[in-house]
């Protein structure tokens, strides 16, 4: 997976990604990589999903212990009060693209919104988001909802075209020269991904609930790609067909932003049940309980430490890793682009190199 520097920056991908996000890529204390750069709390619980259900139990335990381990709170409460305030308005990315059989919970929805509401947020204040308003109907994480808690989703559902404006900033964008074959590179709209107007004109502060999974294109799916793929439009560009694939340098370009850089705040994987091929689209037979979760304020110390367990079940089903991996009948595409993470990393986002990551690990019982 490991790319030389000298080698990343002769790509031309990778020379307009750091163009597009040299303003304001300093880091933030308070966003990306956080308080707590390089630490990753994983926490494991044998109880936590019987016959396919989360347990409530186990998962408000897990819960508790990640964030009061991560933030070294005295308590529940106090954890989230380190990181969020009365008078913030927090949006939640969701993951709901592999359908209800392998999108965020609602139990671990509920626990986030809980502490939110332990430190003051009010209800009307915490929007549940992702970018197509279907998917969360059809995951049915609408009806998770308490009363008061908004949802919203950017666009109404997919579309090939992927240029509707309705719920992106036309003020906030990444602008990369990749476009879709047949569109015109000199004009604008096909070189730019806007941001959705929930992260730019609603939420001050982030929180991003990936699930873990393997991706066809992106190699993994966890915290990075939650956000560049599931908040901005005109995204399909960077990874059209198996060969003309630039997830790469597109998912840290997007991530980059000063917008994502600065509001958000805190990560949750969600690994009860996780998916080591075929992805993102949530194929039973490449869904495995993991009964883990993982904490963190860094998304590449994360991606990198969840990509180890992606790495480990492949092994154990006597497959390749995702980096090394070739195109197969669920997986079609020419090369998983891990590389994301590393970028993401040397661009200042979080901690890449494992010398400099500290995964602590918690079993429950």
């Amino acid at each position: 997976m490991s790319l030389r520097r000298r080698e990343l920056l002769k790509s031309p991908l990778l020379a307009a990604l750091i163009g597009a996000t040299a303003k304001g890529s300093s880091p933030v204390k308070n966003g990306m990589p956080g308080p707590y750069p390089g630490r990753v709390i994983e926490v494991r619980h044998p109880d936590s999903i019987q016959n396919g259900v989360y347990q409530s139990g186990p998962i408000e335990s897990m819960m508790h212990k990640g964030m009061t381990e991560l933030t070294s709170a005295p308590a529940w409460p106090d954890a989230w009060k380190s990181l969020f305030q009365k008078g913030d308005v927090v949006a939640i990315k969701v993951s709901p693209v592999g359908g209800p059989n392998l999108c965020s919970d609602a139990l671990v929805l509920n626990q986030i919104i809980d502490g939110l509401r332990q430190a003051g947020v009010a209800a009307r204040d915490i929007i549940v988001f992702s970018r197509y308003r279907r998917e969360i109907v059809t995951a049915g994480i609408d009806k998770w909802l308490p009363a008061g808690v908004r949802w919203t989703g950017a666009s109404e559902d997919y579309d090939e075209v992927q240029l509707d404006m309705d719920g992106y900033d036309p003020n906030v964008y990444m602008e990369m020269a990749l476009t879709k074959p047949g569109e015109d590179p000199n004009d604008a709209r096909f070189r730019r991904s806007h941001v959705a107007k929930v992260l730019t004109q609603e939420a001050n502060k982030l929180i991003n609930l990936p699930v873990l999974k393997h991706h066809q294109s992106a190699g993994v799916t966890i915290c990075l790609k939650n956000m560049s793929h599931g908040m901005v439009n005109n995204v399909n560009r960077s990874h059209l067909t198996p060969t003309l694939n630039a997830c790469g340098a597109f998912i840290p370009a997007v991530v980059s932003l000063p917008v994502f850089r600065k509001k958000a705040v805190l990560h949750i994987c969600d690994a009860v049940k996780a998916q080591w091929h075929g992805g993102p689209g949530g194929k039973p037979e490449f869904v495995w309980e993991h009964k883990t979760m993982y904490f963190a304020t860094d998304p590449v110390a994360l991606d990198k430490t969840g990509l180890k367990a992606l790495d480990a079940q492949r092994a154990a089903k006597g497959m390749q890793s995702i980096a090394l991996s070739k195109p197969d009948k669920d997986s079609h595409f020419m090369n998983c682009q891990v590389e994301h993470i590393e970028i993401a990393g040397m661009l200042g986002l979080g901690k890449f190199n494992d010398k400099d990551i500290s995964v602590v690990k918690f079993e429950l019982a």
